[in-house]
């Protein structure tokens, strides 16, 4: 199926409290589970960037599940990050471990920073030029630096596309019934990532199917 552009940015109102009153809790789990198959060796330091984070679901669990780690979160739509300082506020057991960054891609923002651990969940399908994030990668990882981008998956047809919807968010708000099914049509292929990597000159990560609507690239850079 061709691939179908859809807006960079979710950045209504209506949007930013669907997402943030939706239950992502599946597939925000199996990221963690991803990450944590990869960090079994151990995290190689303290700092860490989550590229388009919306709500800050992912941050929130980063942070519980690793307590020394420090996340500095981007996204470009304000009424995301509206609801992630919300959310991330009102957790007093993160103890001022995160900072938000409203900025897009490739961001001035973030400077001579440099990070062990990039993260990114459902941001690489919004963008126009994909580069603009495997750039990012490469300008601010540290050597041995541990990355995890997952992102869904196009699906083969249309007809196999609204199948998904209907499974997954049959009962949901329509504007987050509209917004999956122009994610998976704006979605990448495997093949397509490959051919991203390898561009960016970032072919030690690796590429894979990981549930019937997403992929994962992970690994890490060399130290």
């Amino acid at each position: 199926m061709k691939r179908r552009p859809e807006p960079e940015l979710m950045d209504t109102e209506e949007q930013a409290q669907a997402y943030a009153e939706a239950d992502f809790s599946d597939s925000n789990s199996l990221f963690m589970r991803l990450l944590a198959r990869q960090a079994r060796g151990g995290l190689p330091g303290s700092a860490a960037l989550d590229l388009g984070c919306g709500p800050a679901d992912i941050v929130l669990r980063l942070l519980r599940t690793y307590p020394r780690l420090h996340c500095d979160a981007l996204d470009g739509a304000a009424t995301m990050l509206e609801r992630a300082r919300a959310i991330l506020e009102d957790a007093a057991d993160l103890d001022g471990r995160w900072q938000l960054v409203h900025d897009r891609l490739p961001s001035s923002r973030l400077a001579e920073r440099r990070y062990d651990l990039i993260l990114s969940n459902s941001l690489l399908h919004h963008l126009h030029d994909p580069q603009v994030l495997w750039r990012t990668v490469r300008a601010h990882a540290n050597p041995d630096a541990l990355v995890l981008v997952m992102d869904l998956l196009r699906p083969p047809s249309a007809g196999w596309a609204e199948a998904l919807v209907e499974t997954y968010v049959a009962n949901a708000p329509e504007v987050l019934r509209s917004d999956f099914r122009n994610s998976l049509f704006a979605a990448y292929e495997p093949r397509e990532v490959v051919e991203q990597l390898a561009e960016a000159g970032l072919e030690d990560l690796e590429v894979g199917v990981v549930s019937d609507r997403h992929l994962a690239v992970w690994g890490r850079l060399p130290g």
